[in-house]
């Protein structure tokens, strides 16, 4: 829920990242605070979609390109752990409805569904159409947790919850990645 405060190692390999995000909420709502301007904070987790880069380094891009490419997909940590995955579209949607909301947030916008990252990784190799296997690898240090956001909040006051499912996401996302993978995309 949003009144999660989180665990963060500030020394961590991943430290940056996590107190960067955090660092930027408590500087958002000391200017809201002294300025008296509606500032909000919108938590996202796990985007996915089309335009991504393809060397972007979440699951879901690499998984995507090593399918294409008719290599393993690379698990870290234990098979079944779970993981959620909300479509960009759904997420500028949640996006768009809070910015007109009254509320100032913090609010969470992902998909609240869980899979296994066999099941992720398996439903990609399927949807590719390729021989890929799912290669499990023991988990970096730095490497965090899968969170599950509870949206509660969102619907209640946003009237908005994901809608494009992971399938479907995952079919629009290959379709751009394969169309990428065949021209010489910038910064690609």
């Amino acid at each position: 829920p949003e009144s999660y405060w989180g665990y963060v190692d500030p020394i961590g390999p991943r430290s940056a990242f996590s107190e960067g995000k955090r660092y930027a909420e408590s500087l958002v709502v000391h200017y809201r605070q002294k300025h008296k301007l509606p500032a909000k904070i919108a938590r996202l987790f796990n985007i996915y979609g089309p335009r991504l880069r393809l060397d972007d380094g979440r699951m879901i891009p690499e998984w995507i390109t090593s399918a294409l490419a008719g290599q393993p997909i690379t698990v870290y940590g234990e098979l079944n752990d779970t993981a959620t995955f909300c479509y960009i579209s759904d997420i500028i949607e949640g996006l768009i409805r809070f910015m007109k909301a009254n509320d100032l947030g913090p609010i969470n916008l992902g998909s609240a569904e869980t899979l296994t990252m066999t099941e992720a990784a398996q439903t990609i190799i399927q949807l590719t159409g390729t021989s890929s296997s799912v290669n499990p690898q023991p988990r970096p240090p730095h490497l965090a947790r899968q969170g599950t956001p509870n949206i509660r909040l969102a619907k209640e006051k946003l009237g908005w919850f994901p809608v494009v499912s992971l399938e479907e996401g995952l079919k629009r996302t290959i379709d751009y990645f394969r169309g990428a993978r065949s021209i010489d995309l910038p910064g690609q």
